[in-house]
């Protein structure tokens, strides 16, 4: 788990990378958690927008999700959980984000898939404000592809999704996409959100 101060350059840059966020035995577990349900049939194709706007697009995003219930987590998903709830309290000490509420799903993108560049934000709901990558894939080097691709300013930055991995970013500010890879990938993906004003 990171300490307080591996979060510093998220002020800097508006990302941070956390390696070996979980125990090996803990990403292994998830894995095998998402690779079943998948093939459970649990799986759904994942869009774009929301509400009234969401579409399947695969042109722009090519993954399947399995949005997690909190009300029903698993052993695997409980130590991601509260790995996750350690880290928003870390968050809201060093940075006074006001984080309330945290949403995640497991993401499986087949091999050649990708996800167009875009922010984690929608036009009519600004409540996500920081977005969480932790990556479930062993031995994965650069010719795997599958990057993800950060834009910060003119610079770009590509992160391997290697297991254990974990990129932190700001869910508002950072553009961002996947790159297609050549194997399937498979990751969990949460939002730290603030609380809405009106509910």
């Amino acid at each position: 788990m990171s300490r307080p101060d591996s979060l510093a350059e998220l002020a800097i840059r508006d990302f941070v990378v956390i390696e070996d966020f979980l125990t090996a035995p803990d990403i292994d577990a998830l894995r095998s958690d998402l690779i079943g349900r998948f093939a459970q049939g649990a799986a759904r194709p994942a869009g774009v927008g929301h509400g009234r706007g969401f579409r399947v697009q695969t042109s722009v995003r090519g993954d399947s999700i399995l949005w997690f219930d909190p009300h029903a987590l698993n052993a695997a998903q409980q130590a991601y959980w509260q790995a996750m709830e350690r880290l928003r309290v870390a968050l809201n000490r060093s940075y006074y984000l006001g984080l309330e509420i945290f949403e995640a799903h497991y993401a499986h993108y087949p091999a050649g898939n990708g996800y167009a560049r875009h922010r984690d934000v929608f036009s009519d709901d600004d409540a996500r404000s920081i977005s969480c990558s932790l990556y479930l894939n062993p031995a994965w080097d650069a010719a795997d592809g599958g990057a993800l691709r950060l834009y910060t300013g003119t610079t770009t930055h590509d992160i391997l999704p290697a297991a254990g991995t974990l990129v932190v970013f700001n869910s508002r500010s950072l553009e961002h996409e996947v790159l297609p890879a050549r194997r399937d990938r498979y990751s969990v993906t949460g939002w730290f959100r603030r609380r809405p004003f009106m509910e």
